[in-house]
């Protein structure tokens, strides 16, 4: 493996270079070629954009998109790519919110190559399902099904799993999850490679299983599924989950949020990586089924209420509940209306179809774009007409409670917490303020899945919009697990440049989502930035469980740690505001970080 060669400009003729150069560029693609086959390597822009545009933020360009089929195959790209001295960006599902999974913008100092790593789907069930071996294209939603007949879970259930995210995007992204139990996505043993300060690419297995020695063996057998049960190390001092957030988040007076993007707690190797390791394969603990499930539905107009609840219940319930969903009723009405889509398809169709159908769109998206006379949005616009054609499609007692109640928490508890749950409820309710219902298992569901179609319900209605919409600006906050104040309070200047705010989230872990639609002309960036303002006065912590991506700028220990994994900055350069360039020199831009 040869040393890093740095290139002061890319490979690119869009940049003006010779035909030196231009060879150059040439022959590298070619190599990628023969790697990967001609039909999983991408190299114009129509066939590309669905990997170089972010889901809801963020695009640039890239010199190509590499799909390989096999561990041995990325492994082969990348030590290419290396070799090449390109920048790296790794890309699962590209279902995040932030960007993080796609180039962004044009002033790389090196050529970019996306590499998605779809293509590459294997699950290993080890002792029985009570752990399992995920690649790099194994979606949640795969592994949830490949589970259910075992009467065991993943870490996270409906929610990114409906669009197909992967698991090890999950663990790379720390992702949040709604299951109070079970805290953000989290491993010590993973299989991945890094290039160190000397510029040489490296294989690391700390997935406590042995594969022999050679990079090209272990990624061959695990490939193969070639081990058995005696190769898995049981007795590793490393964890697969984490093993303290039960503990954790039941400490109401702790000044510190239960979880964060940037928690030190859970930064470690690949997890909370953000694409600045090649993660091949992780290794992850799965969880006993919840039995017996019942949902309780919470309406009321004083959010004291609401609090009562969290605190009551994480203090001193001897069964910590499955999940506490909130939803504003604004967000409640904004979803019912621009969510309606995902809702039925869901309901109808099942989470299984949703990846294609999202990956149908991004294409129809594209070809629509080469239109001039198009409308922008098309495909949106489609749906959002689509989906009016149905009747009313959620259950009337949520309805009912909606009309009645401006805050609404959704709880689900199994066996014995739902009887606790039902006690506690009973003594609060009815009251001046609020009241409660028990569901059906029919109106548990679609309260639920109401919820999580509230998550995509600001893009559609900033899309069917159009320029009559001023954008969407999507936070995601973690409060103090002793706040009591949880609501937010937005000054008059600041609220009259907001057509609607969507509140939602994981009330008992307390990490809200934020989505607030601008009126025409507003400035965007003006007002995030007063947003954010805000959010440090009441020292919340952001991004909660979504990637950093190239919305938000990472805080010193986040990006302390992104240096760390990565101190020639090849993978996933200007993550988080920092810098794009070889070894993470200055920049002119404002992302800048300081050199490692």
């Amino acid at each position: 493996m040869t040393a890093l060669r740095s290139l002061k400009q890319p490979f690119t003729a869009r940049a003006g270079l010779g035909s030196t150069r231009a060879g150059e560029a040439e022959r590298f693609v070619a190599e990628l070629h023969d790697i990967v086959g001609a039909r999983h390597l991408l190299t114009t822009p129509s066939k590309m954009r669905r990997y170089t545009r972010g889901y809801r933020f963020g695009s640039g360009s890239a010199l190509a998109v590499a799909l390989p089929g096999t561990l041995v195959e990325l492994w082969r790209v990348v030590e290419r790519c290396v070799d090449a001295d390109t920048a790296i960006v790794l890309q699962a599902a590209n279902t995040g919110l932030t960007g993080g999974s796609t180039p962004f913008g044009e002033d790389y100092d090196r050529p970019v190559v996306v590499i998605g790593t779809m293509r590459i789907k294997a699950l290993h069930l080890l002792g029985e399902g009570r752990q399992v071996v995920a690649f790099p294209g194994t979606t949640l939603d795969e592994l949830e099904k490949a589970l259910k007949p075992l009467g065991r879970e993943p870490h996270s259930v409906i929610g990114s799993s409906c669009l197909g995210a992967s698991v090890i995007g999950g663990i790379a992204n720390n992702s949040g999850g709604s299951l109070i139990r079970r805290g953000p996505a989290y491993t010590e043993l993973a299989l991945y490679a890094r290039v160190g300060a000397n510029g040489r690419l490296e294989l690391v297995n700390h997935l406590g299983i042995d594969l022999g020695e050679a990079p090209a063996e272990i990624l061959s057998r695990l490939d193969r599924h070639d081990y058995g049960e005696a190769a898995v190390d049981w007795q590793t001092e490393r964890v697969a989950s984490d093993p303290d957030y039960a503990t954790h988040v039941r400490d109401i007076d702790a000044p510190s949020p239960a979880r964060h993007n940037a928690d030190p707690r859970r930064l470690f190797e690949a997890s909370g990586s953000a694409g600045k390791l090649v993660v091949f394969a992780v290794r992850l603990d799965t969880f006993e089924a919840e039995r017996n499930a019942r949902v309780f539905y919470v309406g009321t107009n004083d959010p004291n209420e609401l609090t009562r609840i969290r605190r009551e219940m994480l203090a001193s319930s001897a069964s910590l509940p499955v999940a506490a969903e909130y939803i504003h009723r604004e967000a409640f009405d904004i979803s019912e209306r621009y969510g309606k889509d995902i809702y039925l398809l869901v309901r109808r169709l099942g989470t299984q179809h949703l990846p294609k159908l999202f990956s149908l769109k991004s294409r129809f998206d594209a070809l629509a774009e080469r239109l001039p006379f198009i409308p922008a949005n098309l495909s949106d616009r489609l749906m959002q007409g689509a989906a009016s054609l149905f009747g009313p499609h959620l259950p009337p007692r949520l309805t009912g409670f909606r009309d009645r109640f401006e805050h609404h928490l959704m709880i689900k508890a199994a066996d014995s917490g739902a009887e606790e749950l039902r006690r506690i409820l009973s003594d609060l309710f009815p009251s001046a303020a609020g009241d409660f219902f028990e569901c059906t298992p029919e109106e548990g569901a679609a309260a639920f899945l109401h919820r999580f179609a509230t998550a995509g319900a600001a893009v559609r209605y900033d899309a069917v919009k159009g320029p009559r919409s001023g954008g969407v600006i999507a936070l995601d906050v973690a409060l103090a697990r002793n706040e009591r104040d949880w609501v937010e309070h937005l000054p008059p200047a600041l609220s009259g440049s907001i057509a609607h705010r969507l509140y939602y989230g994981h009330f008992f872990c307390h990490v809200f989502h934020q989505d607030y639609l601008l009126h025409e002309g507003v400035d965007w960036h003006a007002t995030k930035r007063e947003m954010l303002a805000l959010m440090d006065k009441r020292n919340a912590r952001y991004p909660a469980e979504h990637n950093v991506g190239h919305l938000y700028e990472a805080g010193e220990v986040l990006a302390g740690h992104y240096r760390e994994l990565d101190p020639c900055n090849c993978f996933n350069p200007g993550i988080g505001k920092t810098s794009k360039l070889l070894r993470w020199r200055r920049s002119g831009h404002s992302g800048a970080s300081s050199p490692a």
